[in-house]
């Protein structure tokens, strides 16, 4: 009898270990408002990848791949705690906060609007909790000297490199260089350091700037600007804008008759399969810079299996945003097995030390390391172009499906 006693209390103290195992994270992204969509899409990512880490399954060709739960911490699981900041830096605040002392998070994540990492960040730095920033491009958030911040994803200069890279490429290729550029941006951190560093990139290559518009976010009409776009007439226009800005640029656009020879955008608005379907072939032909490539399959050969259990909740493949979003769970995770603890400070030495082959995720990039700022300083971007309706990589020439449609100089 005293051996069965022992032994059903062994059961319950294992399940109750089981249990005390779970890690809670915090994600926080904008579920409701004028960026709902993206806020919806990027929950939908993290499940995805959460399922991946902790469910039974087929092994996928990546880390944390196998299921199961997290190896090194006896099958612990994942578990996510959404918060909606409303694309609102004070309320990202509030709910970060919320998060830490109320729901008692081992880590923060999110947060799409580098306003809102801007809060956040700030939240996380005070507690010491940290905070993975893991679709925000803003090149500020980690120049503030934080020891908890880490960002997976490149920031604007590493994004715009990529496209005055490109265009010298497509340049000597074609004969047809960029001699001329117009930008336009949202009055927010984004567009002010996205904007920011395309003078100065343009100022070095030696390509005018013949527009600098600077308009407010989720304005009700972008006309006024578009036309002083079209009297501009550069080779490309640069928009820095979120998805209802970009939705309302192209249809203005379309209004007055005007389609600029190349469009290279800063993602955010531009990559949102929510744009493409708003405006339909009016997009055709636009460019962003990208973290992601869905046709890298070759030598990414975990993106078939992740995109179709991502597009079984979502409807949609991956982007360059929820493919972020997903790996930024993914690289966090991974932190916490190998920090084999919940403990903040363990989860942040574990961060500190990541050195993660590109090939064992589902981007493109070299791998993840991240510098003393908390920077991934092994993701380099590529190119995409919306043709025939899909985006489609076209540089650099090593993960490139298609070649570019240009327009610049005919």
């Amino acid at each position: 009898m005293t051996r069965l006693v022992l032994a059903a209390l062994a059961l319950l103290l294992c399940g109750a270990r089981a249990e005390a195992a779970d890690v809670v994270i915090g994600a926080i992204f904008g579920l409701s408002g004028n960026a709902a969509q993206s806020g919806q899409d990027a929950k939908m990512a993290m499940e995805t990848e959460a399922a991946i880490i902790n469910d039974a399954h087929a092994p996928i060709p990546m880390l944390l791949g196998q299921g199961g739960g997290l190896p090194h911490m006896g099958g612990a699981k994942i578990r996510l705690i959404f918060a909606d900041h409303e694309a609102d830096p004070q309320k990202a605040r509030a709910e970060a906060e919320r998060l830490i002392t109320q729901d008692h998070v081992v880590a923060l994540i999110g947060s799409y609007q580098s306003a809102t990492a801007a809060t956040i960040s700030q939240v996380a730095e005070r507690y010491q909790i940290p905070f993975l920033s893991v679709d925000n491009s803003s090149p500020s958030l980690s120049a503030r000297g934080l020891t908890w911040f880490f960002r997976t994803s490149p920031h604007d200069v590493m994004f715009t490199q990529a496209m005055f890279d490109f265009f010298k490429d497509i340049g000597a290729q074609t004969g047809r260089p960029v001699k001329s550029v117009a930008l336009i941006y949202e009055d927010s951190i984004f567009g002010a350091d996205s904007s920011g560093v395309q003078r100065k990139m343009a100022a070095a290559a030696g390509i005018k700037v013949l527009a600098d518009l600077r308009y407010r976010a989720n304005s009700p009409s972008l006309a006024a600007e578009v036309a002083r776009l079209k009297a501009a007439g550069a080779d490309v226009v640069m928009p820095s804008s979120y998805t209802n800005d970009a939705i309302l640029m192209l249809r203005a656009m379309h209004d007055i008759g005007y389609q600029p020879p190349a469009i290279m955008a800063q993602d955010a608005g531009f990559i949102d399969q929510t744009f493409v379907n708003a405006v339909g072939p009016l997009a055709e032909g636009a460019m962003s810079r990208s973290s992601f490539a869905l046709d890298a399959v070759a030598s990414r050969p975990a993106i078939p299996q992740v995109n179709a259990l991502f597009r079984a909740r979502a409807g949609k493949d991956l982007n360059d945003m929820t493919s972020r979003e997903l790996v930024g769970l993914q690289v966090l995770a991974d932190a916490i097995d190998r920090a084999g603890s919940t403990k903040p400070e363990d989860i942040r030495t574990a961060l500190r030390a990541t050195n993660i082959p590109g090939a064992q995720t589902i981007m493109p990039w070299r791998g993840i390391r991240f510098d003393q700022n908390g920077q991934n300083t092994e993701a380099n971007p590529v190119i995409e172009q919306i043709q025939g309706g899909h985006y489609r990589t076209i540089w650099p020439a090593d993960v490139a499906s298609a070649k570019p449609v240009w327009h610049v100089g005919e």
